[in-house]
């Protein structure tokens, strides 16, 4: 069973990682449940994301304070909207330009109205 968390850890941290360069991909629900997986599988991998410089503070942020940075909210916002204003310039149908929005709208309000995480 280690190794089954272990691949899933390692598969999150991938997906993670694509999620810093793809608009429509987040970042940090992929490096909570990697940590998650680590836990369960290696404590060494856990102990090296949850306290890596650049990953280790949004997961902390997150498990202590169910708080988000205001610059990744800056990002997951800009992010959101490069990627709806990229469907229209694509010339998307309607129908997928509505279900992009709604899925947009409803990631971004749950980021924008999570708690500033507390200034380190």
């Amino acid at each position: 069973m280690r190794l089954l968390w272990l691949a899933a850890g390692v598969l999150c941290i991938g997906l993670g990682v694509l999620g810093a360069f793809l608009p429509l991909l987040p970042t940090t629900p992929f490096l909570l449940l990697a940590a998650w997986c680590f836990a369960r599988s290696s404590p060494r991998l856990h102990d090296w994301l949850t306290t890596h410089r650049r990953f280790g503070p949004a997961i902390d942020n997150w498990r202590n304070h169910g708080a988000i940075s205001r610059k990744a909210k800056r990002w997951a916002a800009a992010s959101m909207a490069a990627a709806f204003l990229a469907g229209v310039a694509f010339g998307a149908p309607l129908w997928l330009l509505v279900a992009q929005a709604v899925a947009i709208g409803g990631a971004g309000a749950f980021v924008l109205t999570r708690p500033d995480a507390p200034d380190a």
